[in-house]
């Protein structure tokens, strides 16, 4: 069973699943590659799992660096999960690109900017997997699934100069 939420944040309204006891989704409402909602979805607020996200958001949209003390099981491709572990290396307040991404897992497998791009848009874990810290090579700010606006609020939250 995925069991799913909805969270208030001050960038809009967030979904949330779970399966397992584990953060499986986090996801802007309408964001690109929101996922179709499937029969298997039950909505259980009250989700042990869900309390610790929703205090976990409140403490980062306070503007802390709070730890993450709850399972993250993002669904993708064994590709896509070594890049979202590469992504939860990045500290908060911090930024990388693309290409240093694609850099650092070269020594495993060649790996381009582009495909690292791909697996960074399909991050289903939006906020925590900080898919928001990668920027283009020349430092500017790319695309985010949530929207840039998003992203530039979230890089501002963590006090990252743009």
């Amino acid at each position: 069973m995925i069991y799913t939420t909805t969270l208030k944040t001050p960038l809009g309204p967030i979904t949330a699943a779970a399966e397992n006891e584990a953060l499986t989704g986090l996801w802007f409402f309408n964001q690109k590659y929101y996922p179709v909602q499937k029969s298997t979805w039950i909505e259980k607020p009250d989700h042990l799992l869900f309390k610790s996200l929703d205090a976990w958001l409140h403490d980062y949209f306070s503007g802390k660096n709070p730890r993450i003390d709850f399972k993250l099981e993002p669904q993708g491709t064994v590709f896509q999960k070594r890049v979202w572990k590469l992504l939860l290396k990045i500290p908060y307040g911090r930024t990388s690109a693309y290409g240093d991404i694609a850099k650092a897992l070269a020594a495993e497998k060649t790996s381009s900017a582009r495909a690292v791009g791909g697996a960074v848009g399909h991050n289903p874990i939006s906020i925590l997997i900080p898919c928001h810290r990668i920027i283009g090579a020349s430092g500017n700010i790319t695309g985010y699934a949530g929207g840039i606006d998003k992203k530039i609020a979230l890089l501002k939250l963590e006090g990252v100069e743009l």
